[in-house]
């Protein structure tokens, strides 16, 4: 019975909404390289995998045009999409609560480690944090295109000092759960996100939650409910 020590969280679509700051920033760059708009459904997929992978599933990408299209888009989202985003109602009273609790907490996210830092700091989730792990910013090579979130779930749980049977990875998307499975962690999945119905239940998501007072419940119940339950998956 080994409850939960440290909780790794995935940022755009767990701890922030990007509202719009992401995928117009793709589609802008898009358009001023002449890709034409791919639909409002495919930008959405587009939040939460490495974006190289992402933008090569849109129709007119080629590689030749790849680091253009991250480099504008980039600029975009610094100038713009940044300020755009907000933090999810209730996320600060969660990260407070898990602080209180004794809780190691990390982030591990898809987006550049720098911006990542940036974009937590001027929400001011930063000093919640022990560590944050992202990409590295040239995101065209690997191992951010070729292995996807598991490298950085696996630094973000090295830093943590932690096993993966004293760890959680909570996040919106399948590539967070997929990125736990990899590295031996349950995964909580939020349903707040960006995932498709059913989208985290199929990829093996221990449980979802609706509101992150739910998450703050599950979490702060680790003492009495252990990481090895959570694995079995939800009651």
């Amino acid at each position: 019975m080994i409850p939960a020590r440290a909780v790794l969280l995935d940022l755009d679509g767990t701890l922030v909404d990007p509202a719009g700051g992401i995928t117009g920033g793709i589609l802008h760059a898009l358009l001023a390289n002449g890709i034409a708009h791919p639909g409002d459904e495919h930008l959405d997929s587009l939040v939460g995998p490495p974006l190289a992978s992402g933008l090569m599933t849109i129709p007119g990408m080629t590689e030749a045009l790849l680091p253009k299209v991250i480099a504008d888009y980039r600029e975009q989202y610094a100038a713009h999409g940044m300020a755009a985003s907000r933090v999810y109602p209730g996320i600060e009273d969660l990260l407070t609560a898990l602080r209180a609790a004794g809780r190691i907490l990390a982030v591990a996210t898809s987006k550049p480690e720098p911006l990542a830092r940036r974009l937590l700091a001027a929400k001011g989730l930063d000093g919640y944090f022990d560590s944050i792990h992202g990409s590295a910013p040239d995101e065209v090579s690997a191992p951010t295109r070729t292995s996807g979130k598991p490298h950085i779930v696996a630094a973000a749980l090295d830093a943590t000092g932690q096993g993966p049977q004293q760890t959680v990875m909570v996040g919106d998307r399948l590539h967070d759960i997929e990125g736990a499975r990899v590295n031996g962690l349950p995964a909580i999945g939020v349903s707040w996100g960006f995932a498709a119905d059913g989208e985290l239940e199929a990829a093996g998501a221990a449980a979802v939650v609706h509101s992150p007072a739910e998450l703050g419940r599950l979490l702060g119940a680790a003492d009495a409910t252990t990481v090895d339950a959570l694995r079995d998956g939800p009651a």
